[in-house]
């Protein structure tokens, strides 16, 4: 009961847009001032709350302390393994970033891992966890990476590294679920109920929200966009099969399309120059860009015709290029979808652009804490 009643008392400050009293706490929660004065206490000693020294909102009485979430008490390290770039993300309990690096995907994880760590121990964070985001097919139940197409065979090998060099858990995420998630928690109230999120890269993957809840699939594989055929017979994939939708609209694809087999940096080195060649007017570039549009309206609008989805977020390295690829993908959905007359979905740009998954992650080991106070005070 007391667990319950810990984590009763955490969310309800969590979830207040302001300060907080312990009486509007109690009124909140259910529970008897003195049971709130209590759990607060020791949420207070446990670093997950702190008081503001500020009074909350003018009433009848003495004013009250305002509580708010201690940020500098548990943080989530979130990191991004992915074919171009490495990213790494602290956040702190309240949410906002203390570290964010990004990297080439040549850089050791474990020492990029090691720098997050101590530059958040430099700030006076105490890392709760760590959680990674990967391009890839991902074993809910044990955190098992089990197919990952764009990465080499090392992948395994850096988790393996990773999990044994932490004192705290690891756990392992497909990418643009995780980016799903945090873009759903950076929209708060004004995120879409279902929307499908794309996480393009060199791979496409898609985070999958139906009515607010991220939706994983039996095995916890959904999402798999990049590996919708979108024309049969087409260039070979990595996974296997051809004519995969990442081979048209992938970072290397776009690149190769307009003539530059060069662009094959970090993703975000990748779609800064794909980004200026088109404003630049390129014509090669901008037409590559539009094939990729194209390509993506035509994986989207099955997807959406199956589905019937509020808005798709274009997020990753897409979020950049969103500008040349939101108007043939629109043109596709017109085409495409049975009731396109009648509603068609939003297709804009993530608000998180390419942090979204290594946010996502970092935030995704903070809600375990919000979730179980009582494991964390034990800890």
């Amino acid at each position: 009961m007391r667990a319950h009643n810990l984590a009763l008392v955490l969310r309800a400050v969590a979830s207040a847009s302001s300060p907080v009293s312990r009486a509007e706490v109690a009124a909140a929660t259910g529970l008897t001032r003195a049971s709130v004065s209590g759990l607060v206490d020791a949420l207070v000693a446990g670093r997950l709350l702190r008081e503001t020294g500020a009074p909350t909102r003018t009433g009848v009485g003495r004013p009250s302390t305002g509580l708010v979430l201690d940020d500098g008490g548990p943080a989530g390290l979130g990191i991004e393994l992915n074919v171009d770039h490495l990213a790494a993300c602290v956040v702190d309990l309240s949410g906002a970033v203390r570290v964010r690096r990004v990297v080439s995907s040549s850089f050791p994880v474990v020492t990029l891992a090691q720098e997050a760590v101590s530059e958040a121990q430099e700030l006076g964070l105490t890392l709760s966890g760590v959680a990674l985001a990967v391009p890839g097919l991902v074993d809910p139940a044990t955190g098992e990476l089990l197919v990952t197409p764009n990465l080499d065979g090392g992948a395994g090998e850096v988790l393996a590294r990773l999990g044994a060099l932490q004192s705290v858990p690891l756990a392992v995420e497909n990418e643009a679920t995780l980016a799903a998630r945090a873009e759903q928690r950076a929209l708060g109230a004004a995120a879409p109920r279902s929307f499908l999120q794309v996480s393009g890269e060199v791979g496409i993957g898609a985070g999958l929200v139906l009515d607010g809840q991220v939706y994983r699939g039996r095995h916890g594989w959904s999402g798999e966009l990049g590996h919708v055929t979108v024309r049969p017979g087409g260039r070979p994939c990595a996974c296997g099969s051809d004519g995969c939708l990442e081979q048209y609209a992938g970072l290397r694809a776009i690149a190769r399309a307009a003539g530059s087999a060069d662009v094959a940096g970090r993703a975000a080195a990748g779609s800064a120059d794909i980004a200026g060649r088109a404003a630049a007017g390129d014509a090669s570039m901008l037409a590559a860009l539009a094939d990729a549009g194209e390509a993506l309206g035509l994986a989207l609008a099955g997807a959406l015709n199956l589905l019937d989805l509020d808005a798709v977020v274009l997020g990753g390295a897409h979020a950049e290029l969103a500008p040349w690829l939101v108007g043939p993908i629109e043109a596709q959905l017109e085409r495409r979808l049975v009731g396109a007359a009648v509603s068609r979905p939003v297709v804009r740009a993530s608000v998180l652009g390419v942090d979204a998954a290594a946010l996502g992650a970092a935030w995704s080991v903070l809600d375990r804490v919000l979730e179980d106070p009582a494991g964390w005070l034990s800890s």
